[in-house]
């Protein structure tokens, strides 16, 4: 199933899920309430809800369902409790170090490393991407996430599955020339982060991925465009790190909850920083960014300037 978040003709904010190539219910009106009418409340009971929708039988014709072309999507999950984002494709690791003259570091193969970033400036589908004012050097990263919807502590990485909800698509937008310098004072990054993360346009059940599953990832290409230039190309399949490993090491000693966003970092490739400038320049506004990853579908968006 590929569940989404939606605006309706009237300016309500909806979730459900895609019935068809052209059709999507609103879970809410569609279960006469039974349903919650957001993707956060629904994955906190995700279990116990799955098992509300097998009830019914959706179709175009009745209540609840909508032509897409009536609706506006949105990011599948607006507000995600948290966003982790990890660092866990080698190539990309390799490769961006060594743009900047470093060598690689022998502890990045020891454990799966992360950052939190702000997951209260998620973006969705067609929505613009300010550039900050202070930031030359705008970037677009090509990754994955994955939804958390079980909650669990200490989750062993053989048990990691279970508490895994769905897929999306994730662009973590960055701005490298902030990043650098605060990452010289051995903090961050922050603000080279925190202005924007985009991810949609929905979020894949975990069961559509099950027949792609490949080495500690997923059979699924990845790439990312800019105005039409196709820039990045990678696989899923290619992970160094496993979702179930950084679950495993984002739950150490921790409490993971049902709607917290994990980012994979990105796949080899899938930025500017890594493919150098003279492959393409810094993203600036009216740039067009689509990142496109097989079966969870094409993300994009558009860079815009901050009203001065």
């Amino acid at each position: 199933m590929k569940f989404i978040t939606f605006e309706k003709q009237d300016g309500t904010i909806r979730s459900g899920w895609l019935l068809d190539h052209d059709h999507a219910v609103d879970m809410h009106e569609a279960s006469s309430g039974l349903l919650p009418d957001n993707l956060l409340n629904f994955l906190e009971n995700s279990d116990a809800n799955l098992k509300r929708m097998a009830r019914f039988q959706f179709t175009r014709e009745q209540k609840g369902v909508y032509p897409l072309s009536e609706l506006r999507l949105k990011a599948p999950l607006p507000i995600p409790k948290s966003f982790r984002d990890f660092y866990a494709f080698e190539q990309h690791v390799k490769q961006a170090r060594e743009n900047r003259g470093l060598k690689m570091i022998a502890e990045w193969y020891e454990i799966p490393v992360f950052y939190f970033s702000n997951h209260l400036a998620i973006k969705g589908p067609g929505e613009g991407i300010i550039k900050p004012k202070e930031c030359n050097w705008l970037d677009y990263e090509l990754e994955m996430a994955c939804i958390i919807g079980k909650e669990g502590r200490n989750i062993s990485a053989e048990n990691a599955d279970e508490h895994i909800f769905g897929y999306c698509i994730l662009n973590d937008w960055s701005a490298r020339d902030l990043q650098r310098k605060e990452m010289k004072v051995g903090l961050g990054p922050a603000k080279g982060k925190d202005f924007s993360t985009s991810i949609g346009p929905w979020i894949v059940t975990k069961d559509e991925l099950e027949p792609y599953k490949s080495g500690k990832g997923f059979n699924l290409s990845m790439k990312a465009m800019v105005n039409g230039c196709h820039l990045s190309k990678g696989n899923m399949k290619d992970l160094y790190y496993s979702f179930a490993e950084m679950i495993e090491r984002a739950s150490a000693g921790v409490t993971l909850y049902p709607g917290e966003l994990i980012g994979s970092g990105t796949v080899g490739t899938g930025c500017i920083l890594e493919l150098g400038e003279q492959v393409h320049r810094w993203l600036v506004p009216g740039d067009q960014v689509e990142l496109e990853i097989d079966l969870l579908g094409v993300l994009h968006n558009e860079i815009i300037a901050e009203e001065r």
